[in-house]
């Protein structure tokens, strides 16, 4: 009963995460996220939404693929992104996000996939992207961004 009680818990964080995503966005014209992400169904099953195999307990959560490129979303992403801790793929290229790219990122630690082109971020690249240790890729292409790339990253 307990492990089923945690369970729910982390399911319970990366839910409410994603739905506050979801109210920071101003437009969905091709009705995406309210056709597929529910409250009544498990995270796990939403659509562009996949989550690790392995289950831990304690504030680690599931999620390690978020998908959501080519959406024509608006609006600004909220800090509680970061507590996706598991967030290896995060794609959210083709919408029209925007503010300052967010230094946040860097929580992300196990983030091998950012792709965040073709939106409406500015400022500079944060020195805290260094953070993302595993990182491969990293797109910022078509953003509104300036300055040079912090020498720590």
């Amino acid at each position: 009963m307990v492990s089923s009680a945690m369970n729910q818990t982390n399911n319970t964080t990366d839910q409410l995460a994603l739905l506050s995503l979801k109210s920071q966005i101003i437009s969905d014209p091709f009705h995406f996220l309210d056709e597929s992400w529910s409250p009544a169904i498990s995270v796990c099953h939403w659509v562009r939404v996949a989550c690790g195999s392995r289950r831990d307990f304690g504030n680690l959560t599931f999620l390690v693929s978020l998908d959501l490129g080519n959406d024509n979303f608006h609006g600004n992403l909220p800090q509680e992104v970061t507590r996706l801790r598991r967030l290896m793929f995060l794609d959210l290229s083709f919408n029209n996000f925007r503010g300052e790219v967010p230094s946040w990122f860097g929580f992300l630690h196990q983030l091998q996939v950012t792709n965040i082109r073709n939106n409406s971020f500015t400022g500079s690249v944060p020195s805290s992207f260094s953070n993302m240790s595993t990182l491969e890729t990293l797109n910022l292409n078509s953003n509104c961004i300036e300055g040079q790339i912090p020498k720590v990253i």
